[in-house]
């Protein structure tokens, strides 16, 4: 279709169309013989990508930035609405933040008539930290090239620190917690190749699972083919308040820092109903204490391999996440499964 089509059929200007186009976002075909634009179904939905993630902040060069991952990996036209939805409840959540901060904002002036201009900056402050941290998780792991092997990797032999060790008893322990019924609703949060969806959904559960790896994903449905998958963030996950049962999570938070953590953690308690469980199984150590004891032995013991492995990662506290949990309403108990792999139930 020519440049006027497209405008008209998504009620845009043919200028705004010209603009996308000298930004590099779109790259429409000419005509051998009129040299007109000749625009594809699949610009159509590239440009309906571009449109949406501007309405809701997204500047150029992170669309072009996104748009260039999602070309490097599928040709299919799924993917940009998934990122359209991915980045529509990261704007989310971090509005609701806002609003809940200038809330508090107005509760003060209401009960004191008055506000300190520090109590001002401090609550703008959090918000700011609260962006910057969610923001700041980035992929050096590179779980889109891990997808392929991953389930090769957990099962494989190795001599040493195994972070892997009693894998499958661990994704038992959390099923056996929740225990789902029939029909309840549940996610897997940091699903990557779906192998706790699957155990849930063996129990008559009906899953859904999110992860920021649409190549883990891919393996997920494979695996799945029955449950909702969706490209999210841990941070933002992206469904609506209340939405499950329960909420369960192997070996991924500990990609997360611990300021990160606590997000994801507020996330969970977010998408769960009230009476909801959850369940994590993951590697992090039981306090500070163990931590020192556990990495001075593999030092002492010249295990540097396994000391690089920990060191690549972020091995949380699990006292501190228990802490974390109960703050947030929940009734904790904790299982340490191995040296670094724990296991933390949580109901209300």
């Amino acid at each position: 279709m020519l440049i006027t089509e497209m405008a008209r059929r998504l009620q845009i200007s043919t200028r705004a169309i010209r603009f996308y186009e000298e930004k590099g976002l779109i790259a429409p075909a000419k005509g051998s013989s009129s040299g007109y634009r000749q625009f594809s179904e699949e610009d159509a939905w590239r440009l309906q990508t571009i449109v949406a993630l501007r309405e809701v902040g997204m500047s150029i060069g992170e669309i072009r930035t996104v748009l260039q991952k999602v070309g490097e990996e599928t040709d299919s036209l799924l993917p940009f609405l998934e990122l359209q939805r991915a980045y529509m409840y990261e704007r989310w959540v971090e509005l609701k933040n806002v609003i809940q901060t200038t809330e508090r904002m107005i509760d003060k002036v209401k009960l004191t008539n008055s506000v300190e201009p520090g109590e001002l900056y401090a609550l703008a402050e959090a918000n700011k930290i609260f962006r910057q941290t969610r923001e700041g998780w980035v992929d050096r792991w590179d779980f889109n090239q891990l997808a392929s092997v991953y389930d090769e990797l957990i099962y494989a032999p190795k001599s040493g620190y195994n972070p892997h060790l009693r894998y499958d008893e661990a994704l038992a322990h959390a099923v056996a917690f929740v225990h789902p019924l029939p029909g309840e609703r549940g996610l897997d949060a940091g699903t990557g190749t779906g192998n706790l969806a699957f155990r849930f959904s063996q129990q008559g559960a009906v899953m859904s699972a999110v992860d920021q790896s649409s190549e883990m994903l891919k393996s997920c449905k494979r695996k799945n083919p029955g449950i909702e998958a969706k490209l999210g963030s841990l941070f933002a996950i992206p469904y609506l308040d209340h939405s499950f049962d329960f909420v369960a999570s192997s070996y991924a938070l500990h990609h997360s820092t611990d300021e990160q953590k606590k997000l994801a953690l507020a996330e969970f308690v977010r998408v769960l109903k009230p009476q909801g469980r959850l369940a994590i199984v993951d590697l992090m150590f039981r306090d500070e204490q163990q931590r020192h004891e556990l990495l001075s032995q593999m030092a002492d013991k010249g295990e540097h391999d396994a000391l690089a492995a920990i060191e690549q990662k972020y091995y949380g506290n699990c006292q501190e996440l228990v802490a974390e949990l109960e703050q947030l309403g929940f009734s904790t108990e904790v299982e340490q499964l191995h040296s670094c792999l724990f296991f933390i139930g949580a109901r209300r």
